[in-house]
């Protein structure tokens, strides 16, 4: 198959094309923008690949996009670019709105044109004098088969939800109830791509997925600012008292699901991915900072004695947890990383790979906390 991945030098999207290329047969045309969080040394692994290519671009510039897919003829789209960090949302939502939003809507039409085109290649009058009648029926054969296996996944967030008490999951039935800049964007654009599928007949998954973390993620999310707040010994910020709950997904084992829910969910669905993993943000630090204490440490005192709580984000969610029974029960995925085994490799690689750390915040970050303009 021809696999568009929109936002693939992103975190979560660098982990999919690099699961794509190392455990299928499958080609791979990555479409990212290249802002501050979008890198390629996250790709390195499988930068030259005979599979792979590489478009820098914007997923809002509708002339592009419409080259792109004429030109790669995809069977399957996986849409993941997006602007992420709740924080950066809070200090300026507008480029939320515009990639978001916007772009969602860029890509779902220039997606609903070319099944058009495919269905004028279906449908052409193929009693042209000169042209071989067999040939005809080729191309209309390949484009109904192109036609009919074409989906376009659109990947969103658990924040679409809102937040929880102390008990009860995230379902696929919970209603909408966004709070911050960043996850009204998403709600809008899951919106979006149902409305697509319930119009047009567009063939729309969504996947709503739990916090992520591992390898390569940009150093402004929680997990990596703590690794790298303890490496340079300088205060660990935990927002309020760190009693804020979150679910934990092993990025990889989120690749995995993203590819499952493509190949084989169901067209007008919707599909929770969590890593039945619920933390408070403070017993995150703690076995970040035990974790560092045995892998790397200090001369004196442990990573911990370094955490400092700090003013709560405005509009912080108290807790997420998503049930994530459906993408099980119907489709057989469920996460093979626990808590602690997925956190270890997570610092095992940032103390592997400061390299990668230092080349990315390069003139663009410096660790500093985002997001106090509420």
């Amino acid at each position: 198959m021809n696999i568009i991945v929109t936002g693939g030098a992103g975190f979560i999207g660098s982990a999919l094309v690099r699961h794509l290329i190392h455990h299928t047969e499958h080609n791979v045309l990555n479409i990212d923008k290249l802002t501050y969080a979008g890198h390629l040394e996250s790709l390195e692994p499988v930068a030259g690949h005979e599979r792979y290519r590489f478009e820098q671009a914007d997923i809002c510039d509708a002339p592009t996009m419409q080259e792109l897919f004429a030109q790669f003829q995809p069977d399957l789209v996986m849409h993941l670019a997006a602007e992420s960090h709740v924080d950066r949302s809070i200090d300026g939502s507008a480029e939320f709105i515009r990639t978001n939003i916007v772009g969602t809507h860029t890509l779902l039409e220039t997606a609903r044109h070319y099944l058009k085109t495919l269905e004028m290649d279906i449908n052409a009058d193929w009693n042209e004098p000169g042209e071989p009648a067999a040939s005809h029926l080729e191309q209309a054969a390949l484009a109904k088969e192109k036609h009919d296996r074409f989906r376009f996944l659109h990947v969103s967030t658990d924040e679409v939800y809102g937040e929880l008490g102390d008990t009860g999951l995230f379902t696929e039935e919970t209603p909408y109830d966004p709070r911050s800049p960043y996850s009204a964007s998403k709600a809008s654009s899951d919106h979006l791509a149902r409305a697509w599928h319930h119009t047009y007949g567009l063939p729309v998954l969504i996947t709503n997925c739990s916090n992520n973390y591992g390898p390569y993620q940009f150093p402004e999310k929680l997990i990596p600012v703590v690794i790298l707040k303890a490496l340079q010994g300088k205060p660990i910020p935990v927002y309020g008292k760190g009693q804020n709950v979150r679910d934990w997904l092993y990025v990889d084992d989120h690749a995995r699901a993203l590819l499952r829910v493509a190949l084989d969910g169901t067209p007008g669905e919707t599909y929770n991915i969590g890593g039945h993993n619920e933390k408070k943000n403070l017993d995150v630090v703690h076995t970040l900072c035990r974790a560092l204490d045995e892998l790397q440490p200090k001369a004196e005192g442990s990573y911990s004695d370094q955490i400092q709580f700090v003013t709560d984000r405005p509009g912080h969610d108290f807790r997420y947890a998503i049930d994530a029974s459906k993408i099980e029960a119907t489709l057989g995925w469920t996460p093979e990383e626990s808590f602690d085994t997925g956190m270890r490799k997570t610092v095992e690689w940032y103390l592997e790979n400061i390299d990668w750390c230092e080349a990315v915040t390069k003139n663009n970050y410096d660790l500093e906390r985002l997001g106090t303009a509420g």
